[in-house]
């Protein structure tokens, strides 16, 4: 049986999207960009904000919550998101534009090697200050990327912007791969017990979820968009 809290631990981490797949596709059929753009940026921010929601759940387990009236659990892990979504951020962006006027203001333009350094430096700076004053590193390095594409990107010399490119691009992907193969293989590596009945209503349940989202805010968004999301994009949009 799951309490309350595994429920929304369980919950906040199973709602987070990875359409990895559904973006290889997009890409190989040439999708509507705005589209593409939509389930991509989504996917990101879910991912950030399904870690902070779960992290918060956590927090609540480690204190004596016995005590405690559920309008104060509620208010004490509102409180916690919003300091770790917002303080993550905030700290992603400082890092960002500092990372743009260090590069603007000091020419490392005939010493590539260097400046490669210095951005590798201000990639995971952030999510070194986050994870040591216990806020969301993923969230930071997260709103420090948006900004550095922004600002820090146009002001390296044009080698070290393709090598950085690339040398992420290449990162990312060896990552990626290694994470997808620990997950097949923690199938084989730990116990597990199937329960077919959980399994099928997490499905329904998301599936319902996303729907519940999806079409009000897309319909919603409408009448502030020039480029509207058509009712396709929206079912696309819910079902990868």
């Amino acid at each position: 049986k799951l309490n309350m809290t595994d429920s929304f631990a369980f919950g906040s981490l199973i709602s987070a999207v990875d359409p990895v797949a559904t973006i290889a596709i997009f890409n190989a059929l040439h999708v509507d960009p705005v589209l593409n753009m939509l389930v991509f940026g989504e996917s990101i921010l879910n991912d950030a904000v399904s870690i902070v929601l779960t992290n918060t759940a956590e927090g609540l387990t480690r204190k004596n919550m016995s005590d405690v009236s559920g309008w104060q659990t509620f208010l004490q892990a509102l409180g916690y998101f919003l300091k770790m979504f917002f303080g993550s951020a905030a700290l992603g962006t400082l890092t960002g534009l500092i990372s743009a006027l260090v590069l603007k203001h000091i020419d490392l333009r005939k010493t590539p090697s260097l400046e490669f350094g210095m951005m590798i430096i201000f990639a995971y700076l952030p999510y070194g200050l986050a994870e040591g004053i216990s806020l969301s590193g993923i969230m930071a390095i997260l709103f420090s990327g948006i900004v550095m594409s922004h600002y820090t990107h146009h002001n390296l010399s044009p080698v070290t912007q393709i090598l950085m490119q690339q040398t992420l691009r290449t990162v990312a992907f060896l990552c990626e791969t290694c994470v997808f193969a620990f997950l097949g293989l923690s199938i084989f590596s730990f116990p597990h017990k199937f329960e077919i009945s959980f399994v099928i209503w997490c499905i329904v349940l998301v599936l319902f979820g996303r729907a519940v989202n999806i079409f009000p805010l897309s319909y919603l968004l409408n009448f502030f968009r020039d480029h509207k999301i058509t009712p396709k994009m929206m079912f696309i949009m819910w079902f990868s």
